[in-house]
């Protein structure tokens, strides 16, 4: 079954963003990461929400999405990431 990250992200440094995208999109799709949604058009239905961007990456499965996180290459750029943005994250194991 499929492991998602789930990203709700505020862009303080749009260069800096563009960075960490270029290096860690590589890293990501070589964990077998896509893309599922990334946006900033979103409305807020229920308990006041409204993050400022969703992104959702779909993995084969949570333990491949665990390990792409937690791997090396992707904790180097993890600074990359906190330096451009707020956010938060979650795995979630279906």
């Amino acid at each position: 079954m499929p492991g998602y990250l789930i990203f709700e992200i505020e862009i303080t440094d749009e260069a800096a963003w563009q960075h960490y995208r270029e290096v860690a999109g590589p890293i990501m799709a070589a964990g077998g990461g896509r893309f599922v949604l990334s946006g900033d058009r979103i409305e807020s239905l229920e308990g006041g929400w409204q993050p400022a961007t969703i992104s959702v990456v779909e993995f084969p499965s949570a333990d491949a999405a665990r390990q792409f996180y937690h791997s090396d290459d992707y904790q180097k750029v993890v600074a990359l990431r906190q330096l451009a943005s707020r956010g938060k994250g979650i795995l979630v194991d279906v």
